[in-house]
């Protein structure tokens, strides 16, 4: 199976650490696509900085495709991330860089038809080239992060017609909250809307059911819980692919509860790992001006 991140990058600088790695939504699911056998690529743009550079080595360095990327005058998407008690606290943004400024268009179509499931997000300006990839047999994962600004209905209304798994993160929320923001979801085209609860499990709703996993426990020894939702949801795609899943076509029930479950157990993997998927390097202060 082929699966396809397409748009963000980043750095995430944990300044409490002084330590910085590479990430993004759709990076590190092509990236842990990759961790479970998947053949796996990611189109996106680099800024021509250091930054851009280090988290194109990374990618490579995970036995993912760049190939198709671009490099672009300006700098690399960068976030500032402090860790208090193993959860992440979002100090500040650079506005995505260049995956924002000048954002990667679809150019070769027959290219991103060649793959089973294409990953994209809130933070990739991809919205224009939805319609396109709706066009081809590819399955569409979306993650919508949890801003309001995306979960408003003109904005549900534009991207859910066209993708065929929403992710929806949830926090800690209770459960008739959690079943009426799927439904929300799904009545805006959603063929399947999966919520991510943290240590509270996940929900998938298909527009008639829902199904529900318990979260795993974390394995040791508890670093945070970066790249958690990514790997829940590149898991619960590849188990779901090798199920047959194709577009309004899901596995039987049995299928969906074994991938819930073992995307669980991969989830909760990661909150052993440095970052979303290791490659940490010494953030070196700069002198004052």
């Amino acid at each position: 199976m082929r699966v396809l991140g397409f748009g963000d990058n980043i750095v995430d600088r944990f300044v409490d650490r002084s330590v910085e790695y590479p990430g993004g939504n759709c990076v590190n699911v092509a990236v842990y696509a990759r961790q479970l056998g998947a053949e796996a690529a990611y189109l996106g743009v680099f800024g021509d900085d250091d930054a851009g550079a280090f988290v194109r080595s990374c990618i490579e360095a995970a036995r993912v495709d760049t190939s198709r990327c671009e490099v672009r005058r300006g700098p690399n998407g960068l976030t500032e991330i402090e860790t208090v008690r193993g959860e992440r606290h979002f100090l500040r943004w650079n506005g995505g860089g260049v995956t924002a400024s000048d954002p990667i268009r679809l150019v070769d179509l027959d290219y991103v038809a060649g793959f089973d499931l294409v990953h994209s997000s809130v933070y990739s300006c991809i919205e224009p080239e939805l319609p396109a990839l709706r066009a081809t047999k590819a399955l569409v994962t979306f993650d919508f992060s949890s801003e309001p600004v995306h979960r408003a209905d003109e904005y549900l209304e534009q991207v859910c017609p066209l993708i065929d798994l929403a992710l929806v993160s949830c926090g800690d929320w209770e459960q008739q909250r959690v079943w009426s923001e799927l439904r929300r979801f799904a009545a805006h085209g959603a063929a399947l809307v999966l919520g991510t609860m943290g240590a509270n499990g996940a929900v998938l709703f298909d527009g008639t059911s829902f199904y529900h996993s318990n979260a795993a426990p974390a394995a040791a020894p508890f670093v945070d819980t970066m790249g958690c939702g990514d790997a829940y949801l590149a898991a619960f795609a590849v188990e779901m692919l090798a199920a047959g899943w194709k577009r309004n076509m899901l596995p039987p029930g049995p299928e969906v509860h074994r991938a819930m479950k073992h995307a669980a157990r991969f989830a909760a993997g990661q909150c052993s790992v440095e970052g979303a998927f290791g490659h940490g390097r010494e953030v070196v202060p700069q002198p004052a001006a």
